[in-house]
């Protein structure tokens, strides 16, 4: 199937719902209305021409003065069956940064949705235990924000304790022989 099929497929299900479309590289980016982001992931997976059964990825872009609305969840399916590939993305403004998650239609995006909260500080509605998975879980802000100081915000408040623990465990430390 073409790009401009699948895209005719998904425009006849949601009309007015898909706010832009373009492609880049030979692959089609549709952008939908935030809300709607589960119920479009979910077609795109289960109608029989187009089966988007793989969520490949799901990242977080911050468009720090460059655009209106600041941030965005880029959601990247492939159809293992049909191998095309489509990109859905939703904006999320600074004063509503909570989205649908999407644990409810791939559980691999679990750690995705994850990632993207510790990373950027979007939170997942819905989401079975979002957390932190990189950062501890007391550290202040979210540091793949572009307005994020590139030496940190202070001292983190565990880090004298981090330093003993790893001078303690350094005792056990195997030192291998010239």
């Amino acid at each position: 199937m073409t790009l401009e099929g699948i895209l005719q497929i998904v425009k006849d299900e949601f009309k007015e719902r898909i706010l832009s479309e373009e492609v880049n590289f030979g692959q089609l980016s549709i952008r939908v209305p935030k809300d709607d982001n589960t119920e479009v992931v979910l077609f795109l997976k289960e109608h029989k021409d187009l089966k988007f059964d793989h969520l490949a990825d799901l990242c977080g872009v911050d468009y720090f003065k460059l655009r209106d609305i600041r941030y965005e969840v880029v959601y990247n399916l492939y159809s293992i069956q049909f191998k095309h590939r489509i990109r859905v993305k939703i904006q999320v403004p600074e004063d509503d940064m909570e989205v649908n998650s999407l644990t409810c239609i791939f559980k691999g995006a679990n750690w995705h949705e994850c990632e993207c909260f510790d990373m950027f500080g979007i939170k997942f509605r819905g989401h079975p235990n979002l957390r932190r998975v990189f950062m501890p879980e007391n550290w202040v802000g979210h540091p793949l924000r572009k307005d994020y100081p590139l030496k940190g915000i202070g001292v983190w408040e565990d880090h004298e304790k981090l330093l003993k623990k790893i001078k303690d465990l350094s005792k056990f430390e195997v030192r291998r022989r010239g």
